[in-house]
């Protein structure tokens, strides 16, 4: 059985942690062993939060060490760059092109970096950009730019669409589902 690392970064309140019990549903429907852990920093306040979602036959660690990550999903672009240590050789690096200014910015400590993809595909990391918010918006919600993501993440993994749906049935309030369900979809076109 394959086993595997993600690990899902952003911002506070952006549905990080949705996204991550939706993924350990869908992993744990195709029989895998599933570890799921969150680290928040000031999460509530727009700081960096962390998800690991682990998977495989038999998973003992719930924690993705440097050098890891066989994806890394990020909501917003600066956290994407801060965390590519983490990506393994080879990995796939799926972020939001969305620009959230952290506070060193705000104050002007510091500034924010020009062209993180550009920077990023320097390096030789595998980058997958889209304006998930604005796929997001167009499925009725910028808040469903979580859903976006998850579809630009199905695209790496055989699991039927039926699969996915099942597991955002699971997570979703009903009222909530079709608009979700389009967010999905734009994100795996």
């Amino acid at each position: 059985m394959k086993s595997g690392n993600i690990m899902i970064v952003g911002v506070g309140g952006q549905g990080s942690l949705l996204a991550s019990k939706l993924l350990g549903k869908l992993l744990l429907e195709q029989g895998y062993d599933v570890k799921v852990s969150e680290v928040h920093g000031m999460s509530q306040r727009g700081g960096s939060v962390v998800t690991y979602v682990r998977y495989g036959e038999r998973v003992y660690s719930p924690v993705i060490d440097r050098g890891e990550a066989d994806f890394i999903v990020s909501f917003e672009l600066l956290e994407a760059a801060r965390w590519t240590e983490y990506l393994r050789t080879g990995g796939c690096l799926i972020t939001n092109t969305q620009r959230i200014m952290p506070m060193p910015v705000i104050t002007g400590a510091m500034s924010y970096p020009e062209d993180p993809v550009q920077s990023m595909l320097a390096a030789g990391i595998r980058v997958d950009a889209l304006d998930a918010l604005s796929l997001a918006e167009q499925a009725g919600s910028p808040k469903a730019v979580n859903l976006v993501l998850l579809g630009r993440l199905s695209r790496y993994f055989d699991f039927g669409m039926d699969n996915w749906m099942s597991a955002l049935e699971k997570s979703v309030p009903e009222r909530f589902l079709e608009m979700n369900r389009k967010a999905f979809a734009l994100g795996a076109k």
